[in-house]
């Protein structure tokens, strides 16, 4: 990993993608066999699993689906690996001006 990325805060969706594929990987099952079963295109789930798209909650409960796994497990690990790096990026909020 490039020194500026390791001292980059992790994003939500980064932690998310990081647990399913520790998920997928735990189970031995490829991209491929679990793309097919929650019926979402291969090149999207492994996008979500790098850290670059961010399911809607409906996808990632056929995810978790497929994996075999409760949402809420996959939810408590994104938590927990939350409290443990304590460095999660926060966006800026733009604030509204008063006119």
């Amino acid at each position: 990993m490039i020194a500026a990325e390791a001292d980059r805060p992790q994003l939500m969706r980064e932690l998310l993608g990081e647990s399913l594929r520790e998920l997928r990987n735990a189970d031995r099952r490829t991209l491929r066999e679990v793309s097919s079963s929650a019926r979402v295109s291969l090149g999207y789930l492994s996008e979500i699993e790098r850290g670059q798209k961010e399911p809607s909650s409906e996808l990632l409960n056929a995810i978790c689906g497929a994996l075999g796994v409760p949402l809420s497990l996959v939810l408590r690990r994104v938590s927990d690996k939350y409290d443990d790096r304590d460095v999660v990026a926060h966006l800026p909020v733009r604030r509204r001006v008063a006119a």
